[in-house]
């Protein structure tokens, strides 16, 4: 049974950093590639960062460039979501995801996609104060 678990998030003033964790079991992590997605109350769920199987390379959405660092560890079956310079506009409730191998080139254009996944965590909540 697949199970992906976030951890990491919390509450924290504008300006703070959160690193957030995904635990990954029951599936062969080093064929996947790993998204994290974020959820607003009111709002659709939407891609943040995603990263190839071996790490390299790494996709970010326009409103997280350059604050948020998204790695992972092959060895322990861990994603990683490094956020800096939190906005209270990053309060939501953040999701791991993985996407089964589907050829060359196709993560590139559908890492924001929902439907590109195919196993997903629960949710961590991520809250940001002004």
């Amino acid at each position: 049974q697949v199970q992906l678990v976030e951890s990491g998030g919390g509450s924290v003033q504008a300006g703070g950093s959160l690193r957030l964790s995904c635990a990954a079991s029951g599936l062969s992590y080093s064929l996947f590639c790993m998204g994290w997605f974020r959820q607003a109350p009111g709002k659709e769920r939407e891609g943040v960062a995603g990263i190839s199987m071996t790490g390299i390379p790494t996709y970010y959405a326009d409103f997280v460039k350059g604050r948020f660092t998204i790695s992972r560890d092959n060895a322990k079956n861990t994603l990683y979501l490094q956020m800096n310079d939190l906005k209270p506009e990053d309060t939501a409730m953040y999701y791991c995801a993985a996407a089964r191998y589907s050829g060359i080139g196709w993560y590139g254009s559908n890492w924001p996609s929902q439907r590109s996944y195919n196993h997903w965590g629960q949710g961590t909540q991520v809250t940001v104060s002004s």
